[in-house]
């Protein structure tokens, strides 16, 4: 789907669901990576994420348009347009439009975090830790006693 494409589709679903007119533009933003599209305050326009249609289809495309739309209608008419806002959840129930996108799976995950481990020679109460720590500096919280790494 092309940006003229995208233009026409968000123009011809905010007739059909809002009765209202898109007068600004919608464009596929490939820099977003956490979310399906974004409203810009200032300018108006929407910007959609390319890959939330890549991976989920038109259906998901369709109700990340509407709802972007509803933050665009809300605050051009002045009401609360934010998420929380009684107004926005209301427009959504009212267009059907999704609180949420699909998950991206673009989210950084880490699987193999490195774990350090250091016990207490006193107590043998052990510590895990993602970064390593100086062991002549840190000591035991619980009694005090000298740190030493077990693997």
């Amino acid at each position: 789907m092309t940006n003229e494409e995208l233009q026409q589709l968000v123009t011809r679903i905010s007739a059909t669901d809002f009765n209202k007119p898109f007068v600004h533009e919608a464009y596929f933003n490939s820099r977003l990576k956490t979310t399906g599209g974004r409203y810009m305050l200032q300018t108006h326009h929407i910007q959609i994420n390319p890959k939330s249609l890549e991976l989920h289809g038109i259906e998901e495309l369709e109700g990340i348009i509407r709802h972007e739309l509803c933050h665009y209608h809300l605050h051009i008419e002045g009401k609360g347009y934010k998420h929380r806002d009684k107004d926005f959840k209301e427009l959504l129930k009212m267009t059907k439009s999704p609180r949420f996108c699909a998950n991206l799976g673009s989210a950084k995950r880490r699987k193999n975090v490195t774990q350090h481990i250091y016990g207490c020679i006193s107590c043998g109460l052990l510590y895990r830790r993602k970064i390593r720590l100086n062991t002549l500096k840190y000591r035991c919280g619980k009694c005090s006693g000298q740190l030493k790494k077990v693997e």
